[in-house]
């Protein structure tokens, strides 16, 4: 079964809504496909306008910004931490934007958008940040 991500044929109140038109390919949304932790494979995909969108699948680095020193390094990526998308993400090692990851030069937080960006960046946070 498709995605599709036209409009609803039911009111907010239950009631139905008579279609004016039929489904139209525009309407249609993709299949979901997680960025995790892996080899490092980007996929390509068409979008409005025969532009195109990057998508990780795997990726095993970041790009961090250190707000204290004001650089930017590469880090290698060990595992999701929290990721407030999804709490069984986590598990899954899935990386979504907002997800706090555990890299070789701390704790990280996805700024990014990892299924439209083809690149993953991040901020350093603090340790007692993500503490509960």
């Amino acid at each position: 079964m498709g995605i599709w991500q036209g409009r609803s044929r039911r009111k907010s109140t239950g009631g139905r809504l008579r279609p004016i038109r039929k489904k139209r390919r525009f309407e249609i949304g993709r299949e979901l496909q997680h960025a995790t932790i892996g080899s490092g494979t980007v996929k390509h995909y068409r979008v409005r306008g025969a532009n195109q969108k990057l998508r990780i699948l795997t990726t095993q680095t970041i790009n961090v910004f250190d707000p204290a020193t004001k650089t930017a390094k590469s880090a290698k990526v060990l595992t999701v931490r929290e990721n407030p998308a999804n709490p069984n993400y986590v598990q899954r090692n899935i990386i979504t934007r907002g997800a706090i990851l555990e890299t070789d030069l701390g704790l990280v937080q996805v700024r990014s958008r990892p299924g439209q960006d083809g690149i993953l960046n991040g901020v350093r946070v603090a340790k007692t940040a993500t503490a509960k």
